[in-house]
């Protein structure tokens, strides 16, 4: 429909503006400044760099002779460690040393800086279109002063760019629901998956949960599934594999790739000592890093009503990915639950607002909240990654971080 001759442009108010780049601001600076007192090179970061170095030598042509090193240094190791199919992570650190001439670990830290912001600014967006600018604002936020998320800025870790990727995924799937055969929109959503295929062998999760959410369609009625929405789903995850294939000079090269990665991560001795639990596990140890945002979008859930399509939608995402990741036997880390931090505060600040909901200058109140919730984020941030230098995050270091485990020489009775 065209719009009215004299319909008048929608107008913001300056003070939302103002707010909105306040925390863009604040946010950045968090991430780009270099807070954490782990300053050494992680073993996961060091890997990464090497594959960058390599780029670096002698080029994207030899990403073929990458792959088929690794598939010959895995086999002679008795652990495993990071396969090269991560390309898009690797390729963007060769990128950003190409452009500022940074060592390839302070390129991976530029880029992880960068689309951790990126993040960020995508949360916002996406919950803007999901429930408009005031709970955006929210989110936003809450986003900027995340703990884990300022975490994943500061290192060279893969983990917080997937989970960009991931929560790009999940908006454009929410588009396409809302403005089926969208040909912009299906393009777009067809790239991010070829793309979040090649960043990280997690896109598995990430993909089971877009599918569940195909699934709920017929029951929740999230919005119109198309033929041409499913053949996108399908389409593009299939070019992201081509895309592997080819980078790792063929079928047989991927495939060992992947299945030394699986056998071998099963009997890894940190995987072992660190990766394992019951399955509640992530519940403990996202109470532990982030304990009011994850009381309070627990208890937005039974308080949701069949009508808040939005809200159900990100449950259903978190939901159908959380029973496959915790199925994973010696593969769980709080890291990979970065994709689950912008569901997370949606929920949370829709849980603050409800509860609000009959006191008078609502909208004050729940500015107030986000507020304090920001601050208690920071706090968080800094006991578990300043005051107690924590790199990897697992149970061990957050429960010595948090004071619930100590470290004592004197017998236990």
């Amino acid at each position: 429909m065209d719009a009215e001759p004299n319909a008048r442009p929608r107008k913001f108010p300056l003070a939302i503006v103002l707010a909105f780049v306040a925390v863009a601001l604040a946010g950045s600076f968090l991430r780009i400044y270099p807070s954490e007192k782990y300053t050494k090179i992680g073993f996961d970061e060091g890997l990464y760099g090497e594959y960058v170095v390599e780029l670096i030598k002698h080029g994207i042509t030899s990403y073929p002779d990458l792959a088929e090193y690794y598939v010959q240094r895995q086999q002679e190791l008795a652990t495993v460690i990071l396969p090269p199919t991560r390309f898009l992570y690797i390729f963007c650190g060769y990128l950003w040393h190409q452009v500022t001439g940074a060592t390839p670990i302070a390129s991976l830290r530029g880029v992880s800086c960068l689309f951790s912001i990126l993040l960020m600014c995508a949360a916002g967006g996406f919950a803007w279109r999901l429930a408009g600018r005031g709970l955006a604002l929210a989110v936003f936020a809450l986003m900027a002063f995340a703990p884990t998320q300022i975490h994943m800025g500061q290192h060279g870790l893969i983990d917080g760019f997937f989970a960009f990727w991931a929560t790009v995924c999940l908006w454009l799937l929410w588009e396409n629901l809302q403005r089926p055969n969208d040909v912009l929109r299906l393009s777009l959503l067809g790239g991010a998956l070829a793309l979040l295929v090649v960043t990280k062998e997690n896109a598995f999760f990430a993909y089971i949960g877009l599918l569940a959410l195909l699934g709920l369609n017929r029951w929740l009625r999230f919005g119109t599934i198309t033929r041409s929405l499913l053949l996108v789903m399908v389409a593009g995850p299939l070019a992201g594999v081509v895309l592997l294939v080819t980078l790792c000079g063929g079928v047989q090269t991927c495939f060992h790739t992947y299945q030394l990665v699986v056998s071998k991560a099963s009997v890894s001795p940190y995987s072992v000592a660190t990766g394992d639990g019951p399955w509640y596990r992530y519940l403990l140890d996202l109470l532990m890093a982030s304990p009011l945002i994850f009381l309070l979008s627990w208890g937005a859930i039974f308080r949701l009503k069949p009508e808040n399509k939005p809200a159900l939608y990100l449950l259903g995402f978190v939901t159908a990915t959380y029973v496959v990741m915790c199925n994973v036997r010696y593969g769980m880390n709080l890291r990979y639950t970065n994709m689950w931090d912008m569901p997370m505060r949606f929920l949370a600040v829709g849980c603050v607002s409800d509860c609000l909901r009959s006191f008078r200058r609502r909208e004050l109140l729940v500015t107030i909240a986000v507020a304090l919730l920001c601050a208690f984020d920071l706090r968080q941030y800094q006991i578990l990654f300043v005051d107690y230098n924590l790199y990897e995050l697992v149970p061990g270091g957050l429960l010595r971080a948090l004071h619930i485990l100590k470290d004592i020489d004197a017998p236990v009775p």
